[in-house]
């Protein structure tokens, strides 16, 4: 199974309270939210990047890596699995 990285696309797997990138404001982000790493701590933790669809941030939190789920736009095939 790949690890995540920086650059990867992740989503949460739990919700989280976070803090607005512009307002300071305290914000939910919810599970499921998606994500891009912008900076890995170790592989235990990563600075995720949350924004809107034109780009602009909204949140960017450190979040442990067993509250995210790295997503995958091709097929991942087990080992062993056959068609």
């Amino acid at each position: 199974m790949k690890k995540i990285q920086e650059l990867d696309i992740v989503a949460l797997t739990e919700d989280l309270e976070a803090t607005h990138f512009e307002t300071k404001e305290s914000i939910k982000l919810s599970k499921g939210q998606v994500g891009t790493v912008v900076m890995e701590f170790d592989g235990s933790a990563f600075e995720v990047e949350f924004s809107h669809q034109d780009g602009t941030t909204y949140a960017m939190e450190t979040i442990p890596a067993t509250k995210l789920m790295l997503l995958h736009y091709e097929l991942v095939e087990p080992v062993g699995f056959k068609v």
